[in-house]
């Protein structure tokens, strides 16, 4: 189950909300705030069972318990995130990851 899905793309040292669904969210994030800024900072995947145990979370839907940060990049420059939120605790399995991430890359491949 997810309750918000939606990309931010990297301009100007920032994410900068892009397409989505769910309720309105934060319009930008800085690199190394929250989830996203830190899944864009590290360039790796994120996966965080419970978001308020995750200092510094940045809540898109005060109703997610679990978020999923997928960075895309290109040519070893960041592109932006896909962020995944859950009302569940621990609502991603590495399976959901797994696909989730080679999502991305077939994205990436037409970038």
């Amino acid at each position: 189950d997810s309750n918000w899905v939606g990309f931010y793309l990297y301009k100007d040292g920032q994410l900068v909300l892009g397409p989505f669904q769910g309720l309105p969210a934060c319009c930008r994030i800085d690199i190394g705030s929250g989830v996203c800024g830190n899944a864009a900072q590290l360039k790796k995947t994120l996966r965080v069972d419970n978001v308020h145990n995750f200092e510094g979370h940045i809540a898109c839907d005060s109703a997610s318990n679990s978020e999923l940060v997928i960075p895309i990049i290109k040519d070893e420059k960041l592109i932006g995130v896909l962020d995944i939120d859950s009302p569940k605790f621990n609502g991603f399995s590495d399976l959901d990851q797994k696909y989730l991430e080679s999502i991305v890359e077939t994205i990436v491949k037409y970038i």
